[in-house]
C-alpha cells in the first residue's frame, strides 16, 4: 500500500471518529433535551392536575399515606371541613373527619385495602366538620402506587349539604304547615292514628276539637294577607299554650286548626277545654296596629263514640264545626249522629236551592208597611219565599241561613234585588198608589266590594230612583261593616235612599254605634211587640226604643204586631209606621196588585 493511501486511510479514520464523537455527543445531548421536556412536561401535568383540584370548590380532595397520615389537602377540604392545609399535614385521617363511631371500621377497611387489595366503596357518609358538626358527602377512594411500599390514598368528597337541605325542606313542605310549622292533615291523622292505636291498648278515650275563625276572610279582604297570617301564627302560639306537650296538633286550612286529647271524656270537654280554647281567643289580637277581638266556632268528636279512626274523628268533629256556625260566631256543637243527618239534609237542600234558582222556584211576596196615623198602605216588604217542586214549601229561616254559608246568597240576593226593581218598575207603569219596596241585604251581601254599584245598576236599568226601592239591614251587619261599606251606604243615604236598621234590639244594639250609621228609619223586632201590653219589662224596652229611635230624628216601625191592644200601644207611642198580621199578610204579586186595584192605597185594611 502506498503512502498516499496510508494517509487517505488515517484521514477517513480520523474524520469517522470525529464524526463518531460528534454523533455521540449530539445524542448526548438530545437526550438530556428529552428528559428535561418529558420533566417538564410531568411538571406542568402535576401543576394542572393540583389546578384541578383546587378548581372544584366543591370536591374536596385529600392525600394519604400508607398510615393514613395527610400529604395533600386542597382548598375545597378547608372550606369543607374548617382546617386549613398547615393544620393537618401530618396528622391521621381519623382524628380529623372521622366521627368517634366510624374511626375503627375506617382504620380496618384502610389496612384491607393497602394489604389485601379489598378497595373501599363509594358511599355517602356523614364525616365530622372541624366545629363538631356533621357534613354529608358522597365519598370516593383511588389508591396510587398499590402494591409498592409507598401506597397513597386520596380520598375525593362531594358536598351533599344542599341537596340535604333541599330533601329536608321538600320533606319539610310535604309534611308541615310552611306558616305554622304545625303537622298539615295527612301528617297529623298519621300521628293521630298512632295515638288511637294506643287508646286502644290502654282502653282510654280521646277528644278531638276542630277550631275555625269567624269570618277570618273578612280579615283577610280588610287588612290584607300578611296580617291574617301574622294572627294566624299568633293564634297557633296560644294553642301550643293550652295543650300538652305531646297532644297532636294541625292546621289543616287557612283559618282551621285541629287538637288531639288523649285521656278526655265528653262532660270534661265541656268545662275544660272549651273554657281553653275560649280564653286563649279573649285576648285581642293586635292586628295591623289595632287591637281585634276574634272569636272561633268549635266542633268536638270523642272517640270511640264518633269514630275509631283519625279520619273519622276528624271529618265528625268537622260536621259539629260546622252546625256550630250555624249558630253564629264563638258557637261549640258536640257530634252525634243525629247532627250528621241534619247537616246531610242541609247539603242536599243548598243543592235543591241551587236548582230553585234556575227551575223558578222562588218568589217575591210583599208584606205592606201601613202608616199609623192614617192607615194607608204606603210601602212593602219583599220576603222571599220557596215552593218546592218537590213538595211543601220551604220556610226561609232554614234555607237563607245555609245560602248564608256558601256564595249562594249572593246569586239569591241578585235575584230578589232584580226582581224586587221589576215588580216596583211594573207597579209604576200600571200607576197604582205605592212607594217603596224594601228589600233585605244580609251581611255576606253587604260585604260584597260591589254591591252598592250592582244596587244602582239594577235601578237604572228599570229607570228606577231613590223613592222606589230601600234597603234594610240589621244591627250587627252594620256594626261590623268596614268604612268602605259605610261610605258606600253614606252615599245612597245622601242621594236620598230609605236606609232601614231591621229587628232593632235583638242583635248587638248599641247607642254609640247607631249615631253612626246612615239610617232614616229603625224596625222594632216583633218580640218587643208580642208582649208589651202584658209585660211591663217589654213594653218599657219597646218605649225606650221608640224614644231613642225619635230623638235621633229617625221613623219607627212595630213589627209583627197582631192584636188590637198592641196596636193601640203602638199608636200612644207615636210610631209613624205598623207592620203585621192586625193589617195584612206577606202576599203575591197578583194579590197586591187586586188589593191596591180593589180597595186604593188609603183604605184602612184589616187582618187580611
Amino acid at each position: 500500500m502506498s503512502g498516499r493511501d496510508t494517509r487517505v486511510r488515517k484521514w477517513l479514520a480520523g474524520r469517522w471518529r470525529q464524526v463518531r464523537a460528534g454523533w455521540c455527543a449530539l445524542c448526548e445531548r438530545a437526550s438530556r433535551d428529552d428528559a428535561d421536556r418529558l420533566r417538564r412536561q410531568y411538571l406542568e401535568s402535576e401543576q394542572r392536575f393540583r389546578a384541578l383540584l383546587e378548581s372544584l370548590p366543591r370536591v374536596a380532595v385529600q392525600g394519604y399515606d400508607r398510615h393514613r397520615r395527610v400529604i395533600y389537602w386542597n382548598d375545597a377540604s378547608t372550606r369543607l371541613y374548617g382546617y386549613a392545609p398547615d393544620e393537618v399535614q401530618g396528622r391521621l385521617l381519623e382524628e380529623l373527619i372521622i366521627p368517634d363511631a366510624m374511626r375503627e371500621p375506617v382504620i380496618r377497611a384502610h389496612h384491607a385495602w393497602v394489604e389485601q387489595g379489598v378497595e373501599i366503596p363509594a358511599e355517602e357518609l356523614e364525616l365530622q366538620h372541624k366545629s363538631g358538626e356533621r357534613v354529608p358527602v358522597f365519598s370516593h377512594h383511588v389508591m396510587l402506587n398499590e402494591h409498592t411500599d409507598d401506597p397513597l390514598m386520596f380520598c375525593i368528597d362531594v358536598d351533599l349539604s344542599d341537596q340535604k337541605r333541599a330533601h329536608r325542606e321538600l320533606d319539610f313542605a310535604t309534611r308541615f304547615d310552611a306558616l305554622t310549622h304545625l303537622p298539615n292533615r295527612q301528617t297529623f291523622e298519621a300521628q293521630l292514628d298512632e295515638l288511637l292505636a294506643h287508646c286502644r291498648s290502654q282502653d282510654t278515650v280521646l277528644a278531638l276539637l276542630y277550631l275555625d275563625i269567624d269570618r277570618f276572610v273578612e280579615i283577610n279582604d280588610a287588612l290584607g294577607y300578611e296580617q291574617g297570617d301574622r294572627l294566624l301564627v299568633e293564634l297557633s302560639r296560644r294553642l301550643h299554650r293550652i295543650k300538652g306537650g305531646a297532644d297532636p296538633m294541625a292546621r289543616l286550612s287557612g283559618d282551621e286548626f285541629v287538637i288531639a286529647f288523649p285521656g278526655v271524656r265528653r262532660e270534661e270537654v265541656a268545662v275544660q277545654l272549651v273554657q281553653k280554647v275560649q280564653q286563649a281567643l279573649r285576648a285581642p289580637f293586635v292586628v295591623g296596629g289595632v287591637r281585634r277581638q276574634v272569636t272561633a266556632c268549635l266542633g268536638i268528636s270523642c272517640y270511640p263514640d264518633n269514630g275509631a279512626s283519625a279520619r273519622e274523628l276528624v271529618r265528625h268533629a268537622d260536621v259539629a264545626k260546622n252546625r256550630a256556625k250555624l249558630d253564629g260566631r264563638g258557637s261549640v256543637w258536640f257530634f252525634d249522629q243525629r247532627l250528621h243527618d241534619e247537616l246531610l239534609h242541609q247539603h242536599r237542600l243548598v243543592e235543591r236551592l241551587e236548582w230553585a234558582l234556575e227551575r223558578d222556584e222562588l218568589a217575591l211576596h210583599y208584606q205592606p208597611l201601613v202608616s199609623v196615623e192614617s192607615g194607608r198602605i204606603e210601602h212593602l216588604e219583599a220576603l222571599l219565599r220557596w215552593q218546592s217542586a218537590e213538595g211543601a214549601p220551604i220556610s226561609p229561616t232554614e234555607f237563607i241561613p245555609l245560602a248564608e254559608q256558601s256564595d249562594l246568597i249572593h246569586r239569591l240576593g241578585d235575584w230578589v234585588m232584580e226582581t224586587a226593581c221589576r215588580q216596583r218598575a211594573r207597579w209604576r207603569d200600571l200607576g197604582l198608589p205605592i212607594g217603596r219596596i224594601d228589600i233585605n241585604l244580609s251581611g255576606r251581601q253587604v260585604s260584597r266590594p260591589d254591591l252598592v254599584e250592582r244596587f244602582e245598576a239594577c235601578l237604572a236599568r228599570h229607570g228606577l230612583g231613590a223613592g222606589h226601592i230601600g234597603i234594610e239591614l240589621t244591627e250587627h251587619v252594620l256594626i261590623e261593616a268596614d268604612e268602605r261599606i259605610l261610605e258606600g251606604l253614606r252615599r245612597l243615604h245622601r242621594q236620598g235612599y230609605h236606609i232601614a236598621i231591621d229587628d232593632f234590639g235583638t242583635g248587638y244594639s248599641s247607642l254609640s254605634y247607631l249615631k253612626h250609621f246612615p239610617v232614616k228609619a229603625l224596625k222594632i223586632d216583633r218580640a218587643f211587640v208580642r208582649d208589651a201590653p202584658e209585660l211591663s219589662d217589654d213594653r218599657a224596652i219597646l218605649e225606650a226604643a221608640v224614644f231613642i229611635g225619635h230623638r235621633l230624628g229617625l221613623e219607627v216601625v212595630a213589627e209583627g204586631v197582631e192584636t188590637h191592644e198592641q196596636l193601640a200601644l203602638i199608636q200612644a207611642l207615636r210610631c209613624e209606621w205598623v207592620q203585621g198580621f192586625h193589617f195584612f199578610h206577606p202576599m203575591s204579586a197578583a194579590d197586591i196588585e187586586r188589593l191596591l186595584a180593589g180597595r186604593g192605597a188609603g183604605e184602612e185594611g184589616n187582618s187580611g
